[in-house]
């Protein structure tokens, strides 16, 4: 019994309060800059994975996916997604770059979701992703405004030339690099 006694402290109680005190003692990286702890960005994409396979609509969009609503989801996607993941043919946001993790620039090749079912893109979209910076839009959109921009995704290397200049608006102004934050004088009395 004592074997056991002993091996289950070892085996649970040490690991339990080493891993208490790397959270608690400000071990744990927490910085955008810093790097991730190990085995973070699997479990948190395993994670992810289970609960899109459970929840997410296994049907097909409701809506057609013609030149009408992927011009709405541009429209959409330009006023509310494009600042983190992008538009074609643009460099990230000085803010994208910021995050952690890195949101995926949803127009380049590497990064499109196009291969994904437009149901899994519905609930990133309206759910967001804890933890990451994607924020869930589903109090914010109508469905059909989550499907429209859902469907742009899923289409997004075979978008009508209309749709593709809706998506060409000029990216946000970048923060002038290197400029000093001067603080507001206060007013002496």
């Amino acid at each position: 019994m004592r074997k056991f006694i002993f091996g289950l402290i070892i085996g649970v109680v040490i690991p339990a309060a080493a891993g208490y005190c790397y959270f608690r003692y400000g071990y744990a990286p927490v910085a955008t800059s810093s790097t991730p702890m190990p085995f973070e960005k699997a479990l948190a994409q395993m994670a992810l994975d289970a609960r899109i396979q459970k929840e997410a609509p296994k049907k097909e969009a409701p809506l057609p996916a013609n030149e009408t609503n992927l011009a709405q989801g541009a429209a959409v996607y330009v006023e509310n997604c494009s600042f983190c993941h992008g538009l074609p043919d643009q460099k990230a946001t000085l803010a994208a770059k910021g995050m952690f993790p890195l949101p995926p620039q949803l127009f380049t090749k590497d990064e499109m979701v196009t291969d994904e079912p437009v149901g899994v893109n519905y609930w990133k979209v309206s759910n967001g992703i804890r933890m990451s910076g994607m924020p869930g839009f589903g109090e914010m959109l109508t469905k059909d405004q989550i499907w429209q921009v859902s469907m742009l995704l899923k289409h997004a290397d075979k978008l009508p030339p209309g749709v593709q200049s809706a998506l060409s608006k000029p990216a946000l102004s970048p923060a002038p690099q290197n400029t000093p934050v001067v603080p507001p004088q206060h007013k002496k009395r």
